[in-house]
């Protein structure tokens, strides 16, 4: 009987942040709660050290955190890297994120184990969706063509028989004693360089926004401009930021930029290490996220958010927002409901839906449901876990 206890990721780097972000959370996980071996290989450096500044974009390998850090080159460099590990075999998992396909040297090796009985379990890790096929699909096997191994299909999901979604096993303990503490609020603000604006407009609504280049964010500039209640929208440098930049002018969108305009203030803040993002997230009123790793991050902040999902080209995207809000909007009232259908629909193509004032009316019961939504995700089991369960099932 063989146990569980090292973990290979592969990590292509897609649409900036969201892969890396969802493969490093788990590989975190895997190591610092599950005490494991985790060696994840990552195409796309830069991109990885947005998230996590530790990581040195000119190392082939490094170690960060817990887990043993690969540039994921061609062949030849993994096959290199490999044999220069202590461990240049497979671990017990080999897992390919999100449809990527592991290199060949790697494969070589899992065949050369599996032909002597021993061979890792082979896993695609999927994207996230609501979808009501996705749990039929969890959990299928599909034989390599060519090689004697075996693929395991784990899909992320808001139902059951599906793997859920990554939750840190102190996540809960860590965001109740930062709301209960003004010191850990007041720290925060000083670290994005807002503090100041905290003090003077205590009164404000707090919004972080974390979205792609959109063609709702003029509507909604010139809807935050006329709100009656100030509003302070905290947005990281990228893709927003220069949206803004572009719309007020005068002012490059990089860190400490601010424009004021109307009862709008907009302050352009770092983008923070991925374990720092909660606490942004916990301290805003609401949260516009975008992608896979932070949209997840939303829904465990217990508050009011708006999914800006990544948008594809042949529409399949829309199909995956209704999804969620088919499962997430019927426990609210039917005018909630439609409400926050209504906007996120607006910001994910439909501007004409824009409402903000809506959206505000609605964020006591949005709160609310929130805190019920957590309590239904927190009954599938976390991501991680559930799948370091499904993988014992498979070497027992």
């Amino acid at each position: 009987m063989r146990t569980i206890t090292s973990w290979d990721i592969f990590c292509r780097v897609v649409d900036n942040y969201g892969d890396i972000g969802v493969c490093w959370r788990l590989a975190r996980q895997l190591a610092q709660e599950h005490g494991h071996t985790v060696r994840l290989w990552v195409d796309d450096l830069r991109a990885f050290e947005k998230l996590c500044p530790a990581v040195d974009v000119k190392a082939e390998a490094q170690r960060v955190s817990g887990v043993d850090i690969r540039h994921w080159g061609d062949d030849a460099q993994v096959a290199a890297l490999l044999a220069a590990d202590a461990h240049p075999a497979p671990h017990d998992v080999v897992v390919e994120a999100f449809a990527c396909a592991a290199p060949e040297p790697m494969l070589r090796h899992m065949a050369e184990l599996a032909a002597r009985g021993a061979a890792p379990v082979w896993i695609n890790l999927e994207y996230l969706s609501a979808e009501q096929w996705v749990s039929e699909y969890h959990a299928m096997q599909s034989p390599h063509p060519r090689l004697p191994l075996v693929k395991h299909f784990f899909f992320p999901g808001f139902a059951p028989n599906t793997g859920g979604v990554l939750r840190e096993s102190q996540l809960g303990a860590q965001r109740a004693a930062f709301d209960a503490s003004p010191a850990a609020h007041h720290a925060l603000w000083h670290r994005l360089g807002v503090d100041d604006l905290m003090r003077e407009q205590p009164d404000a609504l707090r919004v972080s926004l974390f979205a792609y280049a959109n063609a709702a964010l003029p509507a909604l500039v010139t809807q935050w401009e006329a709100s009656p209640q100030p509003v302070i929208c905290l947005v990281p440098e990228g893709l927003a930021a220069t949206q803004i930049a572009d719309l007020l002018g005068g002012t490059a969108a990089r860190t400490g930029a601010r424009w004021t305009r109307g009862n709008l203030t907009v302050a352009v803040v770092p983008f923070v290490a991925q374990e720092h993002y909660d606490p942004l997230l916990w301290a805003c009123d609401i949260n516009f996220v975008r992608g896979e790793d932070s949209f997840v991050r939303a829904q465990w902040a217990l508050k009011p958010f708006v999914w800006h999902i990544y948008p594809q080209t042949d529409g399949v995207h829309l199909a995956k927002l209704d999804a969620f809000l088919a499962r997430y909007t019927p426990a609210l009232s039917e005018p909630d409901a439609a409400t926050l259908t209504a906007f996120w629909r607006a910001w994910n193509g439909t501007p004409a839906l824009l409402n903000w004032s809506d959206l505000v009316a609605a964020a006591p019961r949005l709160r609310a449901r929130a805190a019920t939504w957590e309590r239904s995700l927190v009954q599938l089991g976390d991501l991680a876990a559930n799948l370091v369960a499904f993988c014992e099932k498979q070497v027992k």
